[in-house]
């Protein structure tokens, strides 16, 4: 996904994930915009793995996604919140994640 994304000029600075989601850290370039780049990145990583045979059934992304702006000055803590994606997992779900960060905002 990143390599695919630095190929079409989008700015990927990190990826992780667990077995149900990913996060990503994207930087956008005023001309680039949120759906595009999502779109993109989902259709192209769905096609690969389903091109690849990894999984006995199609492999297709979720419908919707979630995006929150970050503040440059949080950016290193939002590194090491994704590449830390499986530890934080084993503490809580998805959905409680989801429901701690509306909680919060």
């Amino acid at each position: 996904m990143k390599k695919y994304a630095e190929e079409r000029g989008i700015l990927l600075d990190i990826i992780n994930g667990v077995e149900d989601h990913v996060h990503c850290l994207l930087r956008l370039k005023t001309t680039q915009c949120v759906a595009d780049i999502i779109r993109e990145i989902k259709g192209e990583s769905s096609f690969w793995v389903n091109r690849k045979i990894i999984l006995d059934t199609k492999f297709e992304w979720q419908k919707g996604y979630g995006v929150f702006s970050v503040s440059p000055d949080d950016i290193n803590r939002i590194r090491k919140y994704i590449y830390n994606q499986e530890l934080h997992h084993q503490g809580q779900t998805y959905n409680q994640e989801v429901n701690n960060l509306i909680k919060t905002k």
